[in-house]
């Protein structure tokens, strides 16, 4: 019932920024929750990017992203971004946005191990970065 829709995708050159969307049906943010942004390279694994829950008071980011991405929640609880800028060609992967409506904490230390517990997965949106 719960479904994750993440758009913004795109080419942008090195140093540009893009905003990517998550947009969720069957699911707000008022109650518990946790939902963040993940991403995969080519021939890597999966990391987490950023996440945000109803127990944090700002997101948490990973080291390799924090102080140019940016993650929010629009007014109505519905659609969560991630505000990319300064863009690196290491930055060019899928982006995906996962949540869980049951838990209630995201913290940096628990960023890297968070993914195995979300339930609700969007299928990514592509992101390259150009040289």
């Amino acid at each position: 019932e719960v479904q994750l829709v993440e758009s913004g995708g795109g080419l942008v050159q090195a140093g540009g920024s893009l905003r990517l969307s998550c947009a969720a049906s069957g699911f707000t943010f008022d109650d518990d929750y946790v939902i963040g942004w993940f991403r995969q390279a080519p021939g890597k694994e999966r990391e987490g990017v950023s996440c945000i829950s109803s127990s944090e008071n700002s997101p948490a980011y990973a080291d390799s992203v924090q102080g140019r991405f940016t993650m929010s929640i629009d007014n109505g609880h519905t659609t969560v971004f991630l505000e990319m800028n300064v863009l690196k060609p290491e930055d060019a992967a899928v982006y995906y946005c996962a949540a869980d409506p049951l838990l209630a904490a995201c913290s940096p230390a628990s960023l890297p191990f968070i993914d195995v517990a979300l339930d609700y997965w969007g299928k990514g949106t592509l992101v390259n970065v150009s040289a």
